[in-house]
Protein backbone atom coordinates (compact mmCIF):
# COMPACT_ATOMS: atom_id res chain seq x y z
CA UNK A 1 0.00 0.00 0.00
CA UNK A 2 1.38 3.70 -0.99
CA UNK A 3 0.46 6.78 0.35
CA UNK A 4 -1.82 8.47 0.21
CA UNK A 5 -3.90 5.89 2.13
CA UNK A 6 -7.99 5.80 1.60
CA UNK A 7 -10.21 4.65 4.14
CA UNK A 8 -14.25 4.97 3.40
CA UNK A 9 -14.65 8.32 4.58
CA UNK A 10 -10.63 9.49 4.55
CA UNK A 11 -7.49 10.09 2.90
CA UNK A 12 -4.26 9.96 4.76
CA UNK A 13 -1.81 12.34 2.50
CA UNK A 14 1.70 14.12 3.19
CA UNK A 15 0.98 17.32 4.35
CA UNK A 16 1.35 20.46 2.03
CA UNK A 17 2.07 23.63 3.26
CA UNK A 18 -0.35 25.07 1.81
CA UNK A 19 -2.40 23.63 4.59
CA UNK A 20 -1.21 26.11 6.74
CA UNK A 21 -4.75 27.34 7.46
CA UNK A 22 -6.45 23.94 8.80
CA UNK A 23 -2.97 22.61 10.55
CA UNK A 24 -3.27 26.02 12.93
CA UNK A 25 -7.01 24.88 13.80
CA UNK A 26 -5.18 21.67 14.89
CA UNK A 27 -2.15 22.83 16.03
CA UNK A 28 -3.20 26.15 17.23
CA UNK A 29 -5.81 25.21 19.41
CA UNK A 30 -4.97 24.85 23.26
CA UNK A 31 -7.14 22.29 23.64
CA UNK A 32 -5.19 19.93 21.48
CA UNK A 33 -1.05 21.48 22.20
CA UNK A 34 -2.15 21.22 26.15
CA UNK A 35 -1.36 17.27 25.64
CA UNK A 36 1.01 16.89 23.05
CA UNK A 37 4.28 15.06 23.45
CA UNK A 38 6.91 16.14 23.25
CA UNK A 39 5.64 19.45 24.72
CA UNK A 40 4.73 21.96 22.41
CA UNK A 41 3.76 25.12 22.55
CA UNK A 42 0.47 25.99 20.40
CA UNK A 43 1.43 27.27 17.14
CA UNK A 44 0.73 30.97 16.91
CA UNK A 45 -0.65 32.11 13.79
CA UNK A 46 -0.77 31.13 10.27
CA UNK A 47 2.59 32.20 9.41
CA UNK A 48 4.31 30.08 12.18
CA UNK A 49 2.11 27.36 11.13
CA UNK A 50 3.73 27.42 7.07
CA UNK A 51 7.12 27.20 8.94
CA UNK A 52 6.64 23.95 10.67
CA UNK A 53 4.80 22.22 7.43
CA UNK A 54 7.71 23.43 5.44
CA UNK A 55 10.20 21.72 7.69
CA UNK A 56 8.14 18.77 7.99
CA UNK A 57 7.30 18.45 4.24
CA UNK A 58 11.78 18.91 4.03
CA UNK A 59 12.06 16.14 6.22
CA UNK A 60 9.69 13.42 5.32
CA UNK A 61 11.35 12.13 2.08
CA UNK A 62 14.83 11.50 4.29
CA UNK A 63 12.72 9.57 7.17
CA UNK A 64 13.19 5.69 7.32
CA UNK A 65 9.76 4.23 6.38
CA UNK A 66 6.95 4.29 8.35
CA UNK A 67 8.07 6.93 9.52
CA UNK A 68 6.49 10.48 9.30
CA UNK A 69 3.92 12.95 9.48
CA UNK A 70 0.65 12.85 7.28
CA UNK A 71 -2.73 15.00 7.04
CA UNK A 72 -6.49 13.34 7.69
CA UNK A 73 -8.80 15.17 4.92
CA UNK A 74 -12.07 14.06 5.14
CA UNK A 75 -12.81 12.85 1.12
CA UNK A 76 -16.31 14.44 0.96
CA UNK A 77 -15.12 17.78 1.00
CA UNK A 78 -11.21 17.50 1.05
CA UNK A 79 -11.15 19.39 4.73
CA UNK A 80 -8.15 19.14 6.67
CA UNK A 81 -9.55 17.57 9.89
CA UNK A 82 -6.17 15.92 11.79
CA UNK A 83 -2.87 14.67 11.60
CA UNK A 84 -1.10 11.59 11.86
CA UNK A 85 2.40 10.59 13.00
CA UNK A 86 4.87 7.79 13.32
CA UNK A 87 8.49 8.62 14.79
CA UNK A 88 11.12 7.42 17.04
CA UNK A 89 11.05 7.67 20.91
CA UNK A 90 13.62 9.30 22.52
CA UNK A 91 16.23 8.97 24.10
CA UNK A 92 17.39 5.65 22.71
CA UNK A 93 15.26 5.83 18.85
CA UNK A 94 14.11 2.00 19.15
CA UNK A 95 10.93 2.16 19.47
CA UNK A 96 8.39 3.64 16.95
CA UNK A 97 5.04 5.80 17.94
CA UNK A 98 2.24 6.53 16.31
CA UNK A 99 0.35 10.06 17.17
CA UNK A 100 -2.62 11.79 16.20
CA UNK A 101 -4.54 15.04 16.61
CA UNK A 102 -7.72 16.42 15.63
CA UNK A 103 -8.73 19.81 15.33
CA UNK A 104 -11.68 19.93 18.53
CA UNK A 105 -14.65 20.22 16.45
CA UNK A 106 -13.75 16.83 14.55
CA UNK A 107 -13.39 15.44 17.73
CA UNK A 108 -16.43 12.43 18.40
CA UNK A 109 -16.66 11.47 14.62
CA UNK A 110 -14.35 8.56 14.42
CA UNK A 111 -11.89 10.23 12.15
CA UNK A 112 -8.45 9.15 14.67
CA UNK A 113 -9.57 5.55 14.66
CA UNK A 114 -10.20 5.06 10.77
CA UNK A 115 -6.85 7.07 10.21
CA UNK A 116 -5.15 5.26 12.84
CA UNK A 117 -6.26 2.22 12.39
CA UNK A 118 -5.44 2.21 8.44
CA UNK A 119 -2.21 3.47 9.35
CA UNK A 120 -1.03 0.66 11.95
CA UNK A 121 -1.91 -1.59 8.96
CA UNK A 122 -0.07 0.17 6.65
CA UNK A 123 3.20 0.45 9.46
CA UNK A 124 3.03 -3.37 9.75
CA UNK A 125 3.02 -3.45 5.55
CA UNK A 126 6.58 -2.03 6.47
CA UNK A 127 8.07 -4.99 8.00
CA UNK A 128 8.06 -3.79 11.56
CA UNK A 129 6.82 -5.71 14.63
CA UNK A 130 4.79 -3.19 16.90
CA UNK A 131 4.19 0.39 17.30
CA UNK A 132 3.88 2.43 20.88
CA UNK A 133 1.61 5.76 21.94
CA UNK A 134 2.32 7.45 24.68
CA UNK A 135 -0.08 9.95 26.53
CA UNK A 136 0.15 12.09 29.83
CA UNK A 137 -1.76 10.80 32.52
CA UNK A 138 -5.27 12.06 32.79
CA UNK A 139 -5.69 12.10 28.76
CA UNK A 140 -8.74 10.19 28.81
CA UNK A 141 -9.02 10.68 25.44
CA UNK A 142 -5.80 9.99 24.48
CA UNK A 143 -6.02 6.81 26.44
CA UNK A 144 -9.53 5.62 25.02
CA UNK A 145 -8.36 6.09 21.62
CA UNK A 146 -5.28 4.13 21.82
CA UNK A 147 -7.90 1.43 23.08
CA UNK A 148 -10.42 1.76 20.57
CA UNK A 149 -7.34 1.26 18.09
CA UNK A 150 -6.80 -2.43 19.67
CA UNK A 151 -3.80 -1.11 21.45
CA UNK A 152 -2.97 -2.61 25.06
CA UNK A 153 -1.68 -0.40 28.07
CA UNK A 154 1.55 -1.97 29.01
CA UNK A 155 2.37 0.72 32.28
CA UNK A 156 4.10 3.98 32.82
CA UNK A 157 7.45 5.47 32.33
CA UNK A 158 9.37 8.58 32.48
CA UNK A 159 11.81 7.26 29.40
CA UNK A 160 10.40 9.36 27.17
CA UNK A 161 10.00 12.99 26.72
CA UNK A 162 11.42 13.27 30.04
CA UNK A 163 7.78 13.17 31.83
CA UNK A 164 5.88 10.84 33.02
CA UNK A 165 4.00 9.12 30.32
CA UNK A 166 1.54 6.16 29.80
CA UNK A 167 2.27 3.76 27.28
CA UNK A 168 0.16 1.33 25.08
CA UNK A 169 1.45 -1.19 22.24
CA UNK A 170 0.28 -3.03 19.50
CA UNK A 171 1.64 -5.51 17.15
CA UNK A 172 0.47 -7.27 14.14
CA UNK A 173 -1.27 -10.39 15.51
CA UNK A 174 -3.19 -7.44 17.56
CA UNK A 175 -5.01 -6.62 14.41
CA UNK A 176 -8.70 -7.73 13.46
CA UNK A 177 -9.09 -9.30 10.55
CA UNK A 178 -6.41 -11.18 7.85
CA UNK A 179 -2.59 -11.13 9.32
CA UNK A 180 -0.52 -8.81 8.77
CA UNK A 181 3.47 -9.56 7.75
CA UNK A 182 6.03 -8.39 9.13
CA UNK A 183 9.57 -8.24 8.92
Amino acid sequence: MQMPLHTPRLEVRDWRVTDAEAALQIYGAQEVAHWLTPAMNRVADVPAMRGVLQAWHEAQPNLVRPSGRWAIERRSDAEVVGGLVIRLLPPYEEDLEIGWQLRPDAWGHGYATEAGAALIRWAFEQGIDELFAVARPRNERAAAMARRLGMEWVGETGKYYDMRLEVYRIRPADLPGPPVRSG
